[in-house]
């Protein structure tokens, strides 16, 4: 997988990206990670990128002419244009089903807004998909971005060091995952579950799917009726 980055930020890039399974896995070349500064395309003096919106109000608007050319000029960096997604809070929120949609994707150019937004003609002719990570504001889209992208990288074969971890994740299958325990077994007189400790692996399966059930009841009913 081939990812595409525009930001006004590149330096927040790879960031936690870098670490872990998933700079294991940019390392093992299981997808490329490419950041592009948006302001590079701005032509004036000052490298201009935004400006006030029409009608007024509040803060500033990244223009359209400069997100296309910028746009243009990394779609030509690889022969597949790839799927543009813009990181907003009035976007499609993400689902696991969605993260793993994308993660089948070749190439995917992720942009990141910042102020107001983005103007409205650039959405409406070169994104193609608008995703948010939940009902709330941040001051712009690396951090959503970084977010979908650990979602999705986790998802591609040889990125986790077992291949069916990811099978068993909260949402994976609608469910959230079952409680896990590690040693010690007892710990200020709190025991982990006997059926745990009992090395019968089919009564094991049984009560991690239990549990996995009664925690979504708990904790998550909306998925059940998802």
């Amino acid at each position: 997988m081939r990812i595409d980055v525009l930001t006004l930020f590149p330096d927040m890039f790879p960031g936690p990206l870098d670490i872990s399974v998933i700079g294991r896995g940019k390392e093992q070349g299981l997808f490329d990670l490419f950041v592009h500064d948006i302001r590079s395309f701005a032509s004036d003096r000052h490298k201009t990128v935004d400006d006030t919106p029409f009608g007024g109000g509040q803060g500033m608007v990244l223009r359209v002419d400069i997100l296309e050319l910028a746009l243009n000029s990394v779609q030509a960096l690889a022969e597949e244009k790839g799927q543009v997604i813009y990181l907003s809070p009035q976007g499609e929120r993400l689902t696991d089903s969605l993260v793993r949609d994308f993660s089948k994707e070749s190439r995917l150019i992720l942009v990141a807004g910042r102020y107001e937004g983005v103007d409205e003609r650039f959405i409406e002719n070169f994104v193609d998909r608008e995703i948010s990570i939940g009902d709330y504001v941040l001051s712009g889209g690396e951090l959503p971005i970084m977010v979908l992208i650990e979602a999705m990288v986790r998802q591609i074969p040889g990125v986790l060091g077992d291949a069916d971890s990811a099978k068993y994740d909260s949402f994976a299958d609608g469910l959230l995952e079952y409680p896990q325990y590690t040693r010690p077994a007892t710990f200020n007189g709190w025991s982990v579950p006997d059926v745990l400790l009992s090395g019968h692996h089919a009564e094991i399966s049984k009560w991690r799917e239990e549990q996995r059930y009664k925690r979504t009841l708990d904790r998550r009913p909306d998925l059940l009726d998802d």
